[in-house]
């Protein structure tokens, strides 16, 4: 097995510098979620309330099912979710227009604001280490993460020109 101290760019890693990056990752989510967990609690939402409000901003009309493909939760937990969501105004639904069976979900003006509150500190932080690293870092760190997806997600990434899996953006 090669040495992990003469570069990154050596193919065997070894296990204290594999278990390194998985803490970095630890870490680094619980830094990236912090601020936005906090404007959640005041609102009495969480992490999943987050995720669903993101990706519905990302992909305004998305259809249940595809937010489902997404998120990979079962869709009682999906509902009991949206269902605050759009009690308390973030998100409407509205009826298909090819298929009546379809929901589509958009953010309203109130889920667009809280969407970008929450959104905002994150992008902040990205940006910030994006710069502090530079552009081959930023590519190293895409390629990683990308290493790290099933080939149905990294499918949703493709370079432009390319169909992805939700065409909304």
């Amino acid at each position: 097995m090669a040495d992990i101290k003469a570069g990154a760019s050596q193919l065997f890693l070894r296990e204290e510098e594999l278990r390194t990056g998985m803490e970095l990752l630890f870490y680094a989510y619980r830094e990236f979620t912090a601020e936005p967990d906090e404007i959640l609690a005041q609102l009495g939402l969480g992490r999943a309330h987050h995720r669903v409000i993101y990706f519905v901003g990302r992909h305004p009309k998305i259809t249940v099912s595809e937010l489902l493909a997404i998120l990979k939760i079962t869709k009682q937990s999906l509902s009991r979710v949206l269902g605050e969501l759009v009690r308390q105004g973030f998100i409407t639904q509205a009826t298909g227009l090819r298929d009546r069976r379809q929901r589509l979900l958009e953010l309203t003006e109130k889920g667009v604001e809280l969407e970008r509150k929450l959104s905002e500190t994150q992008r902040q932080r990205i940006a910030r280490a994006y710069r502090t690293a530079g552009a081959e870092a930023v590519q190293g760190f895409r390629k990683v993460m990308m290493g790290m997806l099933d080939d149905e997600d990294r499918a949703k990434f493709a370079p432009p020109g390319e169909v992805r899996a939700v065409g909304r953006r």
